[in-house]
């Protein structure tokens, strides 16, 4: 089995800031559960953390633990109203990933021919 502990980076200057970012993006869509969060989560009104767990049927500590992730790594914004705490997807979510996914897929090799050339 690979251990990716052996590919540490001695020096982190040598790292462009959006590959160290694009890391803690990918890292936190790496769960199945917060990919289901934020797929939930994306092209509604925010969600109370009760209405999130009910939909899920996830412990609340899990679930905090989850959100907490999601919303460090810029891809859910959240606001508390008393004792309760509303997540949204963040409007800067799509441009995050957008941004990102350079890095994590390399570009598609051109193969085809347009017609015009044929």
């Amino acid at each position: 089995m690979f251990d990716s502990t052996d590919l540490e980076l001695k020096d982190r200057a040598d790292v462009p800031a959006l590959a160290v970012e694009s890391a803690a993006l990918f890292s936190a869509l790496a769960d199945p559960l917060r990919v289901s969060i934020v797929r939930f989560l994306d092209g509604r009104e925010a969600q109370c953390v009760c209405d999130i767990q009910e939909a899920f049927d996830v412990a609340g500590n899990l679930l905090s633990y989850h959100l907490k992730i999601l919303r460090e790594a810029g891809l859910l914004a959240s606001f508390r109203t008393g004792r309760w705490i509303h997540y949204s997807v963040a409007p800067a979510a799509a441009a995050l990933i957008a941004a990102a996914l350079p890095l994590a897929v390399p570009p598609m090799p051109n193969t085809h021919t347009p017609k015009e050339a044929r």
